[in-house]
């Protein structure tokens, strides 16, 4: 038997005994220098089911040693010192790749250019609609 087998076997007796079993929940990283922002993004999506870690600037995030425990990342663009998509250039340099989505008052084309290119989701503050927790769930795999 392998080990996936063993651990599927053990999950199913659990469901059939009566255990909840509980599943990891995707920890995602929100990076916004507004205050605001980052507390109702954090409450709004724990009330989804994410972890989340907030960071309130690029330099900030990039400090951090726990960002490869991140699944997903939620950056804004317009933030001082470093550019969402700037702050995205340099996790990828570091070899962090998980999925990043841009979050930015009324975009221009050039910016939505640039995310495009890079293979970067914008979703349109204010943030009214599920466009964005639709954007993490599949970015995290949960679509």
């Amino acid at each position: 038997m392998t080990g996936k087998q063993m651990q599927t076997g053990l999950h199913d007796k659990a469901m059939a005994d009566g255990i909840t079993v509980a599943k990891k929940q995707p920890v995602v990283a929100v990076v916004d220098d507004d205050p605001a922002v980052c507390g109702s993004l954090k409450f709004s999506l724990q009330l989804e089911g994410f972890t989340v870690r907030v960071y309130r600037n690029a330099g900030e995030t990039l400090e951090a040693s726990d960002l490869d425990a991140c699944d997903c990342f939620v950056i804004d663009q317009r933030m001082p010192q470093m550019t969402g998509l700037e702050l995205i250039e340099a996790l990828r340099r570091r070899r962090i790749f998980k999925p990043a989505i841009l979050i930015i008052s009324h975009p221009n084309d050039a910016v939505s250019v640039r995310a495009a290119k890079a293979s970067v989701p914008v979703v349109e503050k204010p943030l009214l609609t599920n466009a964005l927790v639709d954007c993490i769930r599949e970015a995290c795999g949960l679509a």
